[in-house]
């Protein structure tokens, strides 16, 4: 009893706190001690049940007692009425002894109910402290289960957020590739551009020749008469 007792005070102080503080998982640990303490309440429930029994087996003797000297009371009562002194000092003397008897088990009635009267206390106490054990488990759990989303869904912001970076990152990828094809697009405009003029200047140049040539070929024409 003293165990359980200690236990009940250990799981019902602010001990508790720090216990569930220490525990990789707060759940499975009072569901633990939980456990462990239905167990007691099993036993603090026989160890009641006995000494109530005990209680009720001490009264019923003290009754019996009594009923019995009351008894005797009445037969030497009987005896005197008929005239038989004897047999009423008989009676009176087996009262004498029951009397004696009376007291030895009025103490023990008296014992056992005050025992009885503990336990039932104890009993309805531990049954409360289990209670209210048993409220902050679903308490406990309630607080478990919200901190595990919130855990889930910092997981899910982590990954979000990195997609997002990985989205940032492609568009800077992108903008450089659009820099790059702008840039060769503008290379080959003025590319384009060179090969005109160097074509057009070489139109002229060629016209240039032919010119160069009629003249050679007219002065010529002149020289030899024709």
């Amino acid at each position: 009893m003293a165990n359980i007792l200690k236990r009940f005070g250990d799981i019902m102080s602010a001990n508790i706190n720090a216990l569930l503080d220490k525990a990789e998982d707060p759940e499975k640990m009072i569901d633990k001690y939980i456990r462990d303490i239905e167990e007691d309440m099993r036993n603090v429930k026989a160890e009641t049940a006995a000494v109530m029994a005990t209680e009720t087996k001490a009264k019923r003797e003290l009754s019996e007692c009594q009923d019995e000297i009351a008894k005797m009371q009445r037969y030497a009562e009987k005896a005197l009425t008929a005239g038989n002194d004897n047999d009423a000092r008989r009676f009176l003397e087996k009262k004498g002894e029951l009397a004696g008897k009376q007291a030895g088990l009025q103490q023990a009635c008296d014992l056992a109910a005050a025992n009885a009267a503990k336990m039932k206390e104890m009993h309805d106490k531990l049954e409360k402290d289990l209670e209210n054990l048993r409220n902050k488990r679903d308490s406990i759990k309630a607080k478990a289960a919200v901190a595990k989303t919130q855990e889930k869904l910092n997981k899910m912001g982590t990954s979000v957020s990195g997609a997002g970076e990985a989205m940032a990152a492609f568009d800077r990828m992108e903008a450089k590739v659009d820099r790059m094809l702008d840039e060769a697009n503008a290379m080959s405009e003025l590319n384009s551009e060179t090969d005109s003029i160097d074509d057009l200047a070489a139109k002229y140049d060629e016209d240039n020749a032919v010119s160069s040539v009629d003249d050679e070929l007219a002065a010529l024409k002149a020289k030899m008469g024709l």
